[in-house]
């Protein structure tokens, strides 16, 4: 019954935002309303954001770590921010179209010859103002690890563009990590009805770290590393204990029974 509640109010928010987002889109440029769709979608689904510090709204790299596919709704919903994902997100049925109004760049990882196509159309996203979100861990993992990053797509701040700044973010789902984590060999439709079938709310701690300048740590290994040192530092004061090894957990979880709801919120 809640799964089927919530697909409505989906609906609706759908039926609300979309036909605003393109009367908008006659008149000016940028609209507002993927943003404002995303983040009732995440209430909806019984996120509730809670900003740590400031997102700056404008010329920012934000590198953040990845637990589920709720991190775009809060993120977006949050900050208006705009994403680098899978190419095959784009071919999606309906969240592909849904990405695709929050102005996502669609890449291919696997593509190394593409990497150079790939950096420029970051290039155009950060010239055109927006703040552009990549998860460098590459895949998702439960909310207790942080895996080495992927730097290929910082190849943009090589060498940045001017004034742009990069803001680490730490996602912390807090008592509710582990589950709402899509990690394992679940599939992604099990994982959605798990999520939106769940009872209660939950809080989402967005971490917004200290912005620093590309330009103080030169090649985008040196970026990335910077960022994993800020964003752990806060991880292991949130949990207040050693990150686990993310490829351990994962072959447990892959012999283990479902995960059981938390207490609600």
């Amino acid at each position: 019954m809640r799964l089927i509640v919530r697909v409505i109010l989906l609906l609706v928010l759908i039926l609300i935002f979309v036909p605003a987002h393109y009367v908008y889109r006659i008149f000016a440029y940028g609209s507002p309303f993927p943003k404002y769709f995303l983040r009732y979608t995440g209430r909806v689904l019984g996120a509730r954001a809670r900003n740590v510090g400031t997102p700056l709204k404008r010329d920012v790299f934000f590198l953040a770590n990845h637990i589920s596919w709720l991190d775009i709704l809060v993120l977006a919903g949050a900050s208006g921010t705009a994403f680098v994902a899978k190419a095959e997100l784009a071919k999606a049925p309906l969240v592909g179209w849904l990405a695709g109004l929050n102005r996502t760049v669609f890449v291919k990882r696997e593509n190394r010859m593409g990497v150079a196509e790939q950096v420029n159309l970051l290039k155009d996203a950060l010239a055109d103002n927006w703040s552009v979100t990549i998860f460098p861990e590459g895949t998702t993992t439960d909310g207790h690890s942080l895996l080495p990053f992927k730097t290929s797509m910082l190849k943009v701040l090589e060498p940045p563009p001017p004034g742009i700044l990069v803001q680490p973010v730490v996602i912390d789902y807090a008592a509710v990590a582990e589950w709402i984590g899509w990690v394992g060999e679940e599939s992604g439709v099990h994982n959605a009805k798990r999520v939106f079938a769940r009872k209660g709310s939950f809080p989402v701690f967005i971490h917004y770290l200290e912005p620093f300048n590309p330009e103080d740590f030169p090649g985008r290994k040196a970026i990335g590393a910077e960022a994993r040192h800020r964003m752990e530092a806060v991880l292991l004061d949130n949990l207040g204990k050693p990150l686990r090894d993310f490829e351990h957990t994962v072959a447990a979880i892959r012999y283990a029974a479902p995960p059981k709801p938390p207490p609600t919120a």
